[in-house]
């Protein structure tokens, strides 16, 4: 009889270096591909202060909001408008376009609130999605590189 190991063991010896190395990592931040609750906006009132006191700039699909939070991280919300689709394609949309905004958020400057709302209209591949949504990130100049 064949004794199997449990996908948590099978993962522990695959990615987590021994104790005591450089990098040592829990389970969870392995496998952990979510934004945490410091980089979400939540609260309507800080929802509402960044749109009233940020920069707007806009494509055919979405339109990206920046606002300083004077804080040491960056933090976003992704809102699509009311008549977006239905539950699932919301959510989808939100799903992914926190997935770009994860991947690219090491290249920001520190210590800004983004604002992405999303209009319908032809749904894009999530490549397309990535290439409008970084083309909004070079005209709102938030990389590090360009500062």
């Amino acid at each position: 009889m064949v004794s199997e190991l449990s996908w948590q063991q099978k993962l522990a010896e695959k990615s987590l270096p021994e104790k005591g190395q450089k990098g040592e990592k829990n389970l969870a931040s392995v496998m952990r591909k979510s934004l945490t609750r410091e980089q979400s906006v939540k609260k309507r009132p800080e929802i509402d202060a960044i749109f009233r006191s940020g920069k707007k700039f806009s494509s055919h699909q979405f339109k990206l909001i920046v606002a300083p939070n004077g804080k040491e991280r960056n933090r976003v919300v992704v809102i699509p408008v009311k008549h977006y689709g239905n539950a699932v394609s919301r959510n989808r949309i939100r799903r992914q376009l926190r997935e770009i905004w994860r991947n690219e958020n090491p290249n920001f400057i520190n210590g800004l609130d983004f604002a992405i709302v999303v209009y319908p209209g032809k749904d894009l591949e999530f490549e397309q999605q990535r290439k409008h949504l970084t083309n909004l990130f070079l005209k709102a100049e938030v990389y590090k590189s360009l500062v």
